[in-house]
């Protein structure tokens, strides 16, 4: 913001949310006028009343100040000024004054012309600004992770821009069929162009799309809108779509199935989104260090165990999961840092489920997953609680890789 220059001197301090100035400071002390006749020359030739005031705010409203850098994820900025109305007097001069009775305002939008990707936004439930997810769901602030990590309203922040940090960013997991939105700054996403990036068999594609339309049913029978939590369905949405190794209906079936391809992981995925001349304005890079495979049936749990075995993988620990604590009897901590309960946090790293909230909205079953720990230990896909339950009783199952 320093670079914007106005009648008002950087040299003022702010007061409350302005900067202001008085008009006789103005002229007398800063020398800001100028009279062709001279009429104003000499001590004392010239004095103002009134005052000349501006302000510097972010497109949410709130206040910056001089010393802020631009971000195009708060742009448009608005710069308003802001007169008192005042009087101009002169030693000389026929007349040697003028009035202007009235305070105006006039106000001014500024955007920085660089991109940048904001946020990265999977299902915000739950962790989401929304108090329902449907009549009979509701989220809660207790799942939302740290401001400097996740907003209720868009998902997680942008963390880095520098390859060798794009670990920090949203997401270390995946699984076929997930996906996200980027909110960009700083561009129109309309006039993007984006190529998929491929590794180890996974694939990262990014489209310009609508909101999908739909819904599916969560385990108590409610009906829930797939996006639900995207109130404006008729914009477009720049969404990635992960694709990469997942069971057939006759692995999922069998007992015991053939290998399925295990990717080595980690890999980098970086995304590049290019202007009409194809020149990349934006990048978005994240690590996948997990790659997850669903197999949307229930069993025992050394039945799923022997199952991600046959496939190549192995059953997941809690912190492959959750970052949830257990307490009691049984105490079991999940991926750190830890949320401050026996419930998930939205964190980067934080876990399968931690990481991209309520499976129902990615056709992943909204259910209990055993989990490898210990004996009779499950992890519900819903919150990331964790529970204790009878190893001869019939779970859902989902594989990482080794």
């Amino acid at each position: 913001m320093g670079d914007i220059v106005t009648f008002v001197p950087p040299s003022v301090n702010q007061s409350g949310v302005f900067y202001s100035v008085s008009l006789n400071d103005l002229v007398n002390t800063y020398h800001y006028w100028g009279d062709d006749d001279g009429d104003g020359q000499g001590t004392n030739g010239l004095t103002a009343t009134g005052n000349l005031s501006v302000n510097f705010a972010d497109k949410n409203n709130l206040t910056v100040s001089r010393s802020d850098i631009l971000d195009p994820c708060k742009a448009p900025y608005e710069v308003r000024l802001r007169t008192s109305g005042g009087s101009l007097t002169t030693q000389y001069g026929v007349p040697n004054s003028s009035t202007f009775g009235r305070s105006s305002l006039v106000v001014y939008y500024i955007s920085p012309k660089q991109a940048k990707v904001c946020h990265a936004r999977p299902s915000l439930y739950l962790g989401s600004a929304d108090y329902f997810v449907s009549n009979a769901t509701r989220d809660d602030s207790r799942y939302a992770g740290p401001s400097s990590i996740w907003n209720p309203e868009k998902g997680f922040l942008m963390q880095s821009t520098t390859p060798s940090s794009y670990g920090l960013n949203f997401p270390t997991t995946g699984a076929d069929g997930l996906y996200f939105d980027l909110d960009i700054g700083g561009v129109d996403e309309n006039q993007l162009t984006w190529s998929p990036v491929t590794h180890e068999g996974i694939t990262a594609a990014v489209h310009r799309v609508r909101p999908r339309s739909g819904s599916f049913s969560d385990r108590q029978g409610n009906n829930i809108q797939y996006d639900a939590w995207i109130h404006d369905r008729s914009q477009y949405v720049t969404r990635v779509t992960l694709n990469g190794p997942k069971a057939n209906n006759s692995q999922t079936g069998s007992n015991n199935p053939s290998r399925l391809s295990v990717p080595i992981l980690p890999q980098t995925f970086e995304l590049e989104g290019r202007d009409s001349s194809g020149n990349v304005v934006v990048k978005y890079g994240f690590v996948l260090q997990k790659w997850f495979v669903d197999r949307t049936i229930e069993a025992a749990r050394r039945n799923h165990s022997s199952w991600c075995s046959s496939l190549g993988y192995r059953m997941p620990q809690v912190r492959d999961l959750t970052n949830a604590v257990k307490t009691g009897s049984t105490p079991v901590i999940g991926a750190m840092p830890s949320s401050t309960g026996n419930y998930y946090e939205r964190r980067i790293g934080g876990g399968f489920f931690s990481e991209w909230g309520i499976s129902g909205f990615y056709n992943i079953k909204t259910t209990l997953y055993w989990a490898s720990d210990v004996a009779d230990l499950f992890v519900d896909s819903f919150d990331g609680h964790i529970e204790n339950s009878r190893s001869s009783f019939y779970r859902h199952g989902i594989c990482v890789t080794p």
